[in-house]
């Protein structure tokens, strides 16, 4: 039986909670990264990988934040403009990091909450090509849920590849990378794989990889290609973040055995709580619209006069951690992480807490 936190006390958005004994794998010995041991580790590392995002392609591992791996979806894409699906703040640092890397970036933006639906980005295809289009799948600022199988068709429809930062998505929220025959995604460590802040993960299709080789600028630390040709071999290219791998390596087994479909259900029933939880609060509502909700967080607007980091600061002398809004949404919303190995249990004394405040 998978052990998960029925006494978590963390819902931070992320980072998330983590297990003791995932913490107290970080303190194993070090490794040759070259060696047959680092070798026979990574390959259970891959396999766990390739489960939760249901693909038989490598899985790019990069000892760095996901902006890393965002930064080099842009770095290894086609030439010629981008277009940014624009829903909130990590969906626009999408967009900022493409101007930053020399690309000409075009912007369809809709309210935080809100999600760029697939007739609007069709409607901008129809106007003018596009080498690349970049969404975010669960935009962490807002809890809104963006339906990136759409989102590939379109891309797909159009010549177009498909950049998708999934970093509070993979391992909550269903995800099929060969299902659904997606270009590119990418996710980070901390947010529903409930490990420490400091991997990245992707998979890239074969197509990607094949233009990408021809890239000019696609940079060196983070060349997918190379990740790729590396990871075939059970290596990295760069001295990797040996306790990391350690911690995702006892994380991944627990997370295979749950499943990943058990894992995917958990957490709907997590942010099904939640919602019931707002519905019965006057005055309280849910940022994101129905129907586009992220399963891993969830942004709660306030009645007129309180403010969400009085809030927060109220629930964590209770002894429990959430989230102010993000940025402009600071003191509109409240955020709730219900993502990693929470339980509805855990859940429940954490909304308990939120009561009494």
């Amino acid at each position: 039986m998978t052990q998960l936190l029925d006494d978590g006390h963390f819902f931070l958005p992320g980072p998330t909670e983590v297990r003791a004994e995932v913490l107290a794998a970080m303190t194993r010995p070090m490794i040759p990264h070259r060696g047959k041991a680092f070798e026979e580790m990574f390959a259970r590392i891959q396999e766990g990988m390739k489960e939760v995002f249901r693909t038989t392609r490598p899985v790019l591992v990069s000892s760095s934040s996901a902006t890393g791996l965002m930064e080099a979806a842009v770095r290894c894409a086609p030439p010629g403009p981008i277009l940014s699906l624009v829903n909130g703040a990590f969906s626009e640092r999408f967009a900022h990091v493409a101007r930053a890397c020399g690309r000409t970036v075009e912007v369809i933006e809709v309210a935080p909450g809100e999600v760029v639906t697939p007739d609007q980005a069709e409607d901008r295809f129809r106007a003018k090509s596009f080498a690349a289009m970049t969404v975010v799948h669960s935009e962490t600022s807002t809890g809104a849920l963006t339906d990136i199988r759409a989102m590939q068709t379109v891309a797909r429809r159009h010549g177009t590849m498909c950049l998708i930062d999934s970093v509070s998505g993979v391992g909550g929220i269903p995800v099929e990378v060969d299902g659904w025959d997606l270009d590119y995604i990418f996710t980070g460590s901390q947010k529903a794989l409930a490990l420490p802040p400091g991997l990245a993960f992707a998979v890239a299709s074969e197509a990607y990889l094949a233009q990408a080789r021809g890239a000019g600028a696609r940079g060196l630390y983070f060349d997918l290609v190379e990740f790729e040709a590396f990871a075939r071999k059970s290596q990295t290219p760069n001295t990797p973040a040996l306790p990391l791998l350690y911690a995702a390596e006892a994380q991944l087994a627990a997370i295979v055995a749950e499943g990943i479909e058990p894992r995917w259900a958990r957490h709907r029933a997590l942010s099904e709580r939640t919602r019931a939880w707002v519905s019965a609060h006057e005055g309280y509502g849910i940022l994101a619209p129905e129907g586009a909700r992220a399963d891993t967080v969830t942004a709660i607007t306030l009645p007129e006069g309180e403010k969400g980091s009085d809030l927060v600061a109220k629930v964590e002398r209770e002894g429990y951690v959430i989230g102010t809004g993000y940025g402009k949404l600071k003191d509109r919303t409240f955020r709730i992480g219900h993502m990693g190995d929470h339980t509805l249990t855990g859940l429940e004394g954490c909304l308990a807490a939120i009561d009494r405040s």
